[in-house]
């Protein structure tokens, strides 16, 4: 029998989930449209378009791992099905972080204003390179996960056949691959994004709050229509720079601090895990106008149909 608190946090996960998938599919549902009706999508819609269906993705498979993981541990765990989920998630892990940082790269340079030749240079240049940004990142995370496929494999074959020398046992064996080679290749993962998305952000924040001193400065009012949206858009960047560190620091955590599915606290640092993908795709609809029109167009329609 589980305890109330443990049903909470399931619950809390499972419906944080839910609404990420919605908003994911809200926001893949209403680019694909626009590409299908235009021909062609704008270079950040595009990353968009690939960072919402990667998060639809791995939300999915990280709820089928989280509930297998907590219903089946043991089996589970010796299971070639926890291989194949693994060999998903990782890939989604990893193309989520780095479409999130191609995504803050070109609003970047497409939004900051700075006169410097090599970010001109990247202003001209880097919105072509979009898709090859993506088929690149495509082929990292792909290598990527086969390196941590590979390094399960020996997991799981050393946990089934038991064939070691000498006093090391299992479990010690087990440790020292996951210091030396999963530790690594983890933290390298994760930290060349991470360390593009924070030059990015910041850069981009530093040009943005300049701009809006200037206009301060030059006596427009904070209610202006010219000052709105550099709030708006401040607002958006500072809120995708908590949740992508959040990310960050959660993901860094999972790999070193080991959470137990029977432990009551396990629904709960699943829920931190995934509050990025979930919680993100809600600022970008709410501060971008052309997701806000959608949706409010489909609320209209919701509420005509639901009065009739």
């Amino acid at each position: 029998m589980q305890s109330p608190l443990t049903i909470f946090f399931m619950l809390v996960f499972v419906l944080l989930c839910f609404l990420g998938i919605l908003a994911n599919s809200f926001i893949m549902l209403t680019l694909s449209r626009e590409w299908l009706r235009c021909g062609r999508l704008m270079p950040w819609d595009t990353i968009l378009l690939g960072l919402s269906g990667s998060r639809f993705c791995q939300q999915c498979v990280g709820l089928v791992n989280s509930f297998f993981f907590f219903l089946y541990l043991v089996e589970y765990s010796r299971s070639a099905a926890r291989q194949l989920v693994g060999l998903y998630l990782d890939f989604f892990n990893s193309t989520t972080f780095w479409f999130g940082t191609w995504l803050s790269v070109v609003f970047c340079i497409k939004v900051a204003n700075f006169s410097h030749p090599v970010f001109l240079w990247l202003k001209w240049r880097l919105p072509g390179l979009v898709p090859r940004l993506l088929l690149g990142s495509l082929l990292i995370s792909f290598i990527i996960t086969l390196l941590f496929f590979w390094g399960n494999h020996m997991v799981y074959q050393a946990l089934l056949m038991a064939n070691f020398s000498g006093d090391m046992d299992f479990n010690e064996w087990n440790k020292g691959l996951e210091n030396h080679y999963f530790m690594p290749l983890k933290l390298t993962t994760l930290v060349i994004p991470c360390f593009l998305f924070l030059v990015s952000i910041l850069l981009l924040i530093i040009s943005l709050r300049r701009h809006t001193q200037r206009m301060q400065h030059n006596a427009y009012s904070l209610q202006e229509p010219g000052v709105q949206p550099q709030n708006r858009a401040l607002y958006s960047l500072i809120s995708f720079l908590i949740l992508y560190a959040l990310a960050f620091m959660s993901l860094v955590t999972d790999a070193i601090v080991f959470v137990s599915s029977e432990s009551e606290w396990y629904w709960l640092w699943q829920s931190v895990l995934y509050l990025c993908v979930s919680v993100h795709p809600y600022v970008v609809i709410t501060t971008n106008l052309k997701f806000r029109g959608r949706l409010r167009q489909l609320l209209l329609l919701a509420r005509g149909f639901w009065v009739t």
